[in-house]
């Protein structure tokens, strides 16, 4: 097969992986319609190379664009984060941002400063901000890049049945409310 061919069945692979584990993560979290799932992605990760050091534009839209379809049949916003150079600001659409009062910040993240997954997220969403910070109900990190800072309080692991995106590690959280009140409290 020509290379070519080998690199589009690869981003199809990619596509049809990440939109398993975002259906996965979806079902094991049981989210209500218009929260947050927030998205954490490192390209480079993904090809086998070490973070920051091998960005794929081609590689973030097939994630990007499969992870945006799931999000969207669920009713769901989804934030991505940019990289450290961006304070790992994250992109969401401006209904998401206004909807949850958002701090938004003056920046256009492009695959140098931001990363490829942000670059391409703020590319494919329909009227996109970026802002500062989220407190999100569920997320994936593909890569280890260190969503934690935008779930809730109280992060759950969900261990999905795929633990890589490529070559990088999965990994998937869902949030609760704290429990408070003790031994005489009841809980759902």
């Amino acid at each position: 097969m020509e290379k070519g061919k080998d690199e589009a069945m690869d981003l199809i692979k990619l596509a049809t992986d990440v939109a398993a584990a975002a259906e996965e993560l979806i079902g094991a979290a049981k989210p209500k319609k218009g929260r947050i799932f927030v998205l954490g992605c490192s390209t480079s990760e993904v090809l086998g190379s070490k973070i920051g050091t091998a960005r794929s534009p081609e590689t973030a839209k097939a994630i990007i664009s499969a992870i945006m379809d799931v999000t969207r049949d669920h009713g769901l916003y989804l934030a991505v984060q940019c990289c450290e150079h961006l304070n790992r600001a994250l992109v969401v659409e401006a209904a998401a941002a206004a909807c949850f009062s958002l701090t938004e910040v003056t920046v256009h993240p492009v695959p140098e400063a931001g990363g490829s997954a942000a670059a391409c997220a703020y590319d494919l969403f329909d009227d996109p901000v970026v802002v500062e910070s989220i407190s999100a109900d569920l997320g994936m990190d593909i890569g280890q890049t260190l969503i934690g800072m935008h779930l809730k309080r109280v992060a759950v692991p969900v261990r999905l049945s795929t633990g890589t995106i490529g070559n990088a590690v999965l990994t998937a959280a869902r949030t609760r409310p704290p429990l408070i009140g003790g031994e005489r409290a009841r809980y759902f």
